[in-house]
């Protein structure tokens, strides 16, 4: 009984990739690592402005910040840009960056960060998080679909 008709898209994908040695997986790998690398410094540099186009423009884009939940892009920039008047800077681990394909246009992402923030005029705290994002390819680009930080133990 041949199986591959029933194969679904993704594992085809993968099977293609570690056929081909993952040269079609390593690019969209690189990619997707472009986009986060972007995202770091459009947060770094506080420019709510070109967050906009890094951001999935969708009512199901997640972001779970402080226990509070934000849901679409417009509310996330309004709420970033709040936080941007105060410290707001994260530093990715980036060696230890995973990708994870999840289709041909969607991509996971886990990296450890040191976060620094604070509101405007108080002292800024460092925290260690996991940062896990969710990357959709729109438009032929890679944008962030979620954005969910969890806390994690210090080194």
């Amino acid at each position: 009984m041949n199986v591959l008709p029933r194969l679904r898209p993704t594992a085809l994908l993968i099977s293609a990739c570690l056929c081909a040695g993952g040269t079609a997986c390593a690019a969209a790998d690189d990619e997707v690592r472009a986009a986060f690398e972007r995202f770091v410094q459009v947060q770094n540099a506080h420019d709510a402005k070109a967050l906009e186009g890094i951001l999935a423009d969708s009512a199901g884009f997640l972001w779970i910040t402080r226990g509070t939940v934000i849901w679409g892009r417009d509310g996330a920039l309004q709420q970033f840009a709040r936080l941007y008047a105060g410290t707001w800077r994260l530093e990715p681990e980036y060696g230890n960056l995973r990708v994870v394909a999840i289709s041909d246009d969607v991509a996971q992402i886990h990296v450890p960060v040191q976060f620094t923030t604070g509101a405007a005029g108080q002292a800024p705290q460092v925290a260690r998080l996991y940062l896990n994002q969710v990357l959709v390819r729109s438009g032929g680009a890679w944008r962030v679909m979620s954005i969910l930080p969890i806390a994690a133990p210090t080194p």
